[in-house]
């Protein structure tokens, strides 16, 4: 048997806009631990990239400190939430398996056996850093009702947004539009099973269900705009510290329009009662394993250029950037 690894390196953001992969002691394993040597580890482009810029406001501090983060905001801190590895020491139900868990990006790390989700065989390493996100769109339709046969617009086609709009045109009879202002986003939308449309030609969609992902103040427009009489709209985005004006003017109070938020940390409030965030995690892995979505995996990132990578997210091409290690 191998001995045991003492140290591991992790990414960390140093300071607003400054980040380095550090050398970190890493604790024995004990039982109901398991010692993950990192495969693959996504970047989520919104809320990373916030957090690497320094734009977690002071108040909110608490509130967003993700499952095993070190340190704290704006830094020196260890953030992130979706690694996959293979479990080189752990129990005999998951030693050797490939297992997700909502840990930062480092190369071994040594988790609580609850923290680690086995990856179904049918969902490849790549696809399976979206669980976090799928997650995400997940809930978001549990929070805004999401049934059958209704007509549903996805505004802002990014990761989060995409995958709202995969999982919503898989439902019987509902006819769903994914709007975003890039042109391109088409293809992604038809793959998916949805209509597509740029914000200047969805003006008449009269949805029931309006779900806003763009993080735009402009988005968040146009959601208001689509949503019909007594629709809802599911404010999914999260701005960090950027001021936003909503416009609660035109026809919002005659339309009788219901906003809410949606947000991962906690389950949906009527699925709460029967749902664990372990159960909702493991149906997110296993709802990666349709191929289409590989549409959604961006550039490969390695794992010793993840500071400059970090740095310059808006530069990589859409999709969600994969560390390799």
């Amino acid at each position: 048997m191998m001995p045991l690894p003492d140290r591991a390196t992790a990414f960390w953001t140093l300071a607003p806009g400054k980040g380095a992969l550090c050398q970190q002691e890493l604790s024995e394993p004990m039982a109901g631990d398991v010692l993950v040597r990192a495969l693959a580890s996504g970047i989520s482009r919104g809320t990373e990239g916030l957090v690497f810029r320094g734009g977690v406001p002071a108040e909110l501090h608490p509130l967003m400190r993700c499952p095993f983060q070190e340190g704290d905001f704006p830094g020196p801190v260890k953030y992130g939430y979706a690694l996959v590895g293979i479990a080189d020491y752990g129990p005999a139900n998951l030693k050797g398996r490939r297992v997700f868990s909502l840990h930062p990006h480092q190369d071994v790390a040594v988790i609580p056996v609850e923290g680690c989700r086995p990856v179904p065989d049918a969902v490849p390493t790549e696809r399976a850093v979206l669980a976090a996100n799928m997650e995400t769109a997940l809930n978001i339709l549990w929070d805004g009702g999401a049934a059958p046969g209704q007509r549903i617009a996805v505004v802002g086609g990014g990761i989060v947004g995409g995958l709202t709009a995969y999982l919503a045109a898989r439902m019987p009879g509902a006819d769903v539009t994914l709007i975003d202002i890039d042109p391109a986003r088409a293809d992604l939308a038809h793959a998916f099973g949805a209509a597509f449309a740029t914000p200047d030609n969805a003006d008449s969609l009269d949805c029931d269900l309006v779900i806003h992902t763009s993080a735009s103040q402009s988005g968040l427009a146009t959601a208001l705009r689509l949503a019909g009489m007594e629709a809802t709209i599911v404010e999914a985005s999260w701005y960090g510290d950027r001021p936003v004006t909503v416009p609660l003017g035109g026809g919002f109070h005659a339309g009788r329009h219901r906003i809410i938020s949606s947000q991962v940390g906690r389950v949906s409030p009527s699925f709460r009662p029967r749902w664990t965030l372990s159960r909702r995690l493991d149906k997110a892995l296993s709802l990666l394993a349709d191929p289409v979505l590989d549409l959604l995996v961006g550039p490969s990132v390695d794992f010793t250029h993840l500071p400059m990578a970090m740095a310059d997210l808006a530069g990589l091409s859409f999709g969600c950037p994969v560390v390799r290690y």
